[in-house]
C-alpha cells in the first residue's frame, strides 16, 4: 500500500547529512569530543594512499586541496569522505585558531565556533568538497582562520 503524503513528508523530512554526537548526560568533554572527531579514518586513508601526510596543518589542507577526486564515481564514499573531510577541517582549525572550539547543536551536529560567536558548520563544508572540490578546504580555513 502506498500513502502519498508520506512521499511529501520524507522529501521535507530527509535525514541530515554528517554525524551526530551524543552523550549519555548531553555535555561530552571538550578532549574526548576533539580526539573522537579528530580519527577521520577513510579521509586518512585516501591520503595516506595519494602521498598526503594528515598532520593537522593549514598545509594539509592544501594538499588535501590537490589529491585526485577518485571518489567522486562511488556515492557512498562521497558522503563518507565528506564527513570526514568536514571533521578534518575542523580539527585543523580547533587546534590550529585561537578560541575555535568544537560545539554541538542539540541535533547532535558538532560544528565549530569561533572566538566571535560564530558557528561554522565544518561537516556540510566538508561534503561539498568531497562532492565538487569548492570550496577548497584550505579556502575554508584561510577564510575562517583570518576573522
Amino acid at each position: 500500500m502506498s500513502f502519498w503524503f508520506v512521499g511529501n513528508w520524507r522529501k521535507k523530512h530527509e535525514p541530515a547529512l554528517g554525524v551526530a554526537v551524543v552523550s549519555a548526560d548531553g555535555t561530552p568533554d571538550p578532549g574526548d569530543l576533539a580526539d573522537l572527531l579528530s580519527t577521520c579514518e577513510l579521509l586518512r586513508a585516501q591520503a595516506s594512499e595519494a602521498g598526503v601526510r594528515l598532520d593537522e596543518s593549514a598545509a594539509s589542507l592544501e594538499e588535501l586541496d590537490q589529491m585526485l577526486p577518485r571518489w567522486r564515481d562511488d556515492s557512498e564514499k562521497v558522503s563518507w569522505l565528506g564527513n570526514d573531510a568536514g571533521l578534518y577541517l575542523g580539527t585543523v582549525i580547533v587546534r590550529t585558531v585561537p578560541g575555535a572550539v568544537w560545539e554541538l547543536w542539540p541535533s547532535g551536529q558538532p560544528v565549530v565556533r569561533l572566538a566571535s560567536g560564530r558557528e561554522f558548520n565544518v561537516v556540510e563544508a566538508g561534503h561539498a568538497w568531497a562532492e565538487s572540490g569548492v570550496p577548497g578546504l584550505s579556502q575554508l580555513y584561510a577564510e575562517v582562520a583570518e576573522r
